[in-house]
Parts: structure tokens; C-alpha cells; sequence
């Protein structure tokens, strides 16, 4: 359960909603430019693009969740159960990844979505997990920069590759439903809406916000996309950075999940994280389930040219300024 949202205003932003029942040792990780990123069956890439994003490190290597690259490109992986599927054969004609070096695969070498899109043609998804202990997550994954976004999922009829004009992605059905079913809330806006019964009865809104009658407001996928594209769509803010940054956390709060309001077996679902990269500047901003207070990681206050990944544990502490 996930929602990520791609968003220009002055610089182009882009994040997501972690929503799980546990935590996954998830941490900010910086994967500098001489980073070796060995592939499984793909070789090794001793030089590519710098990223920050959120990660598990196992043995060194950065498993990440979510990622920009210093070149403004973004990926974000979010669950796709019963849907994704990952082919054990590997192409012969293709470079064979596994679904989890798909963002550092992207990242290292592409610096647009033009160009993810022509490296996903040459790219086949292989079904090899990380290790024996770490089974392979099943996933589709949203890719954005400044102009565009593109939708990828591998199913058992094979990779689509998506436009993405909503910019938004949920979790199952496929994309393309998520695409149609926005017809059916055409009607929304963000004004009032008109009197359509006829001359003969005169009506008027007897308060705000009759415009977004019908919204969704349930955490199911379906209306979570629903809701994420509206709000996007029509988001209003200043183009600079304090206010750009708000908003987007604005826009993840109006999808978040509290404790208690969906629950997965005998545990609950919440949104454990929520994360805006300026993919402009490489800031990496976040906060926590307990922590509402915003904390910012900037990839160039590191060493870009080291060869080893930096990590930084999350603030997750209930934060409070008391005014007296």
C-alpha cells in the first residue's frame, strides 16, 4: 500500500507514501558516482549518476525503495500483489536485471524518462532474488522527471511500459484501469459546482468544497489514485522551496494512512514514511509515523566521488516545540 506523486512548481519534486505494518530497516542511503554496482547478470558499473533515496543497505548494497539521481531523474517502487510477475528464463538479446537493481540500473546510467524509456526496451526483468532470506517484492514502478512519467509493470503478458499524464501511482489494479476509471470522476472540481436541475429550482452550495462531492476518501487503491490526481492536478502553491516542500507533504497527508483505519492480518497498515525529493537541488526530505517534524538530506553535502554508500538512520522520535 503506497501512493507516490511526481510535481512541478519552481524546481520538480517528486515522493511517496511508504504505507506497510512493519518496518524494513529503511534508512536515507547517498550511492556515490564510484559506487561499484555489480549486477547479477548484467556485470559491474564502477562509474554512473549519483542518487539519494530511501533504502535497506544489506552488505553494503542499497536496496532502495525510492530514488533520485543527481541528473533530476526519480523512481519509486510500490507493491503490485497478484499482479507482478518476474520470468525465471533470461533474455539472450536483452540486459537481464532483477526487479531489485532496476532503480540503481535506471538511475547509474539514465538522466530523463526519454532515456529510462529506451534503456527499459534493452532491459529484461529476470526473477532473481537479492538472497535465499530476501524473496523478491512485488512491484511496479513509477518513473518521473521534470516533462514526464512513465508507469512500468511486469506482469505474465510481459512489461508495459505507461504514460503517466496524472502523474500519481497507487498500488493494484494495473495502470491501465487506474487510467480509465478516472472518467468516472470527471465532474469534480475544485470551484462550486452549477445548478444543473433546471431554471425551476433554484439551488445554491450551502457551504464549501461541493465541488469535491463524490471524492473519494476510503485508503483503497483505486480511490487513493483517484484523490492523489485530483489534488495534484490542482495544487496551488509558491514556486519557491519552503512552500513547494509543504505542499507536497500536504498532498501525501491527504492519502496517509493512521493507525487503526486499515487493517493487514492481526497487524495495522500505516504510512510509516513520507518523502518529497527536490530532484533539482538532490534534497532529501522525510518524515516518520511519530515524527511529523520534516528532515532534510542534501547528496551534495557528501562525497560524490567516494566508492562506498552513505547511510543515515531515520529521526523517528516524537518531536514537539513547547512554546512555554
Amino acid at each position: 500500500m503506497c501512493t507516490s506523486i511526481a510535481l512541478t512548481t519552481g524546481d520538480f519534486y517528486f515522493g511517496r507514501n511508504l504505507d506497510l505494518e512493519y518496518s524494513f530497516g529503511e534508512q536515507v542511503a547517498v550511492t556515490p558516482r564510484q559506487y561499484p554496482i555489480v549486477f547479477r547478470r548484467a556485470g559491474e558499473c564502477r562509474r554512473h549518476h549519483a542518487m539519494i533515496g530511501m533504502a535497506t543497505v544489506m552488505e553494503g548494497y542499497p536496496l532502495y525503495a525510492e530514488a533520485a539521481n543527481e541528473k533530476g531523474l526519480c523512481i519509486a517502487g510500490l507493491n503490485f500483489p497478484e499482479n507482478a510477475y518476474y520470468p525465471p528464463q533470461e533474455a539472450a538479446d536483452k540486459a537481464n536485471i532483477s526487479p531489485f537493481e532496476l532503480p540503481l540500473w535506471v538511475l547509474g546510467q539514465c538522466a530523463s524518462v526519454e532515456e529510462a524509456r529506451a534503456l527499459l526496451n534493452r532491459t529484461h526483468i529476470v526473477g532473481i532474488p537479492f538472497s535465499e532470506r530476501m524473496p523478491l517484492a512485488p512491484l511496479h514502478w513509477h518513473i518521473a522527471d521534470r516533462e514526464s512519467s512513465i508507469v512500468v509493470e511486469c506482469m505474465q503478458s510481459g512489461m508495459r511500459v505507461y504514460d503517466n499524464p496524472a502523474g500519481v501511482l497507487t498500488n493494484n489494479p494495473p495502470f491501465d484501469f487506474q487510467l480509465t476509471n478516472l472518467r468516472q470522476y470527471m465532474g469534480l472540481r475544485s470551484g462550486e459546482p452549477d445548478n444543473s436541475f433546471g431554471a425551476g429550482l433554484a439551488l445554491a452550495p450551502f457551504g464549501r468544497g461541493f465541488g469535491t462531492l463524490g471524492l473519494p476518501g476510503d485508503f483503497s487503491p483505486a480511490s487513493r489514485f483517484v484523490k492523489a490526481a485530483f489534488l495534484r492536478l490542482n495544487s496551488v502553491c509558491e514556486e519557491e522551496e519552503n512552500s513547494s516542500v509543504s505542499q507536497f507533504f500536504h498532498l501525501l497527508d491527504a492519502v496517509a494512512m493512521p493507525r487503526g483505519a486499515v487493517r493487514a492480518d492481526d497487524r495495522w497498515d500505516i504510512t510509516t514514511y513520507s518523502c518529497c525529493i527536490n530532484a533539482a537541488k538532490g534534497v532529501y526530505y522525510y518524515k516518520t509515523y511519530h515524527n511529523s517534524q520534516i528532515t532534510a538530506v542534501d547528496m551534495h553535502r557528501e562525497d560524490l566521488e567516494s566508492g562506498e554508500v552513505k547511510s543515515f538512520a531515520l529521526e523517528t522520535g516524537l518531536r514537539i516545540c513547547r512554546a512555554n
